[in-house]
């Protein structure tokens, strides 16, 4: 029976470190479709002369999820009439940041580009969008640093807390 019970804690404490792992790689993952998804949203506004919320509505099916889900969010919300796409925009990160991997520098660059996103010119908002891909590299730079550095240790550390909780229960 207490071998039962080691095992069991040895695989919860296990899967808890691979969980806690799976996140520090979700984000760079989510982070490079994120910065897929604005460069389409780009190519859509400046080349394609398609308006917003037909863009958005091509880019749902580009990108997975969570990412898909803001745009699609998004674009039902312009749809609807809201009053502003920055409001549109707002409400969509809001519904859906709790299901990304994403941190508040993220989410700050995401404000500051709705902030423009509908309001300006072609032009001035191929400049938001540059500038927000710069920001998101750099975030993508550092999440891919601390998913070498952190990954493996977070598995090691689920199992070998385990290891450590048996012996001290035993």
């Amino acid at each position: 029976m207490k071998l039962l019970g080691a095992i069991l804690i040895i695989l919860a404490s296990t899967w808890a470190g691979i969980e806690w792992s799976r996140t520090v790689s979700e984000r760079s993952r989510q982070l490079r479709q994120l910065k897929a998804a604005l460069q389409s949203l780009e190519a859509e506004i400046v080349y394609g002369i398609t308006p917003l919320s037909m863009a958005c509505g091509h880019i749902c099916r580009q990108v997975g999820h969570p990412v898909s889900w803001f745009f699609d969010s998004f674009r039902k919300k312009l749809d609807a009439g809201h009053s502003t796409a920055y409001e549109a925009w707002i409400e969509s990160m809001d519904e859906v940041w709790k299901y990304t991997a994403f941190k508040q520098e993220e989410k700050e660059i995401m404000k500051q580009l709705g902030a423009t996103i509908g309001q300006q010119d072609r032009e001035h908002e191929q400049k938001q969008l540059k500038l927000a891909l710069i920001h998101l590299e750099r975030e993508e730079h550092e999440a891919r640093n601390n998913q070498t550095k952190y990954e493996r240790m977070f598995k090691s550390l689920g199992v070998l807390g385990g290891i450590l909780l048996v012996i001290l229960l035993i």
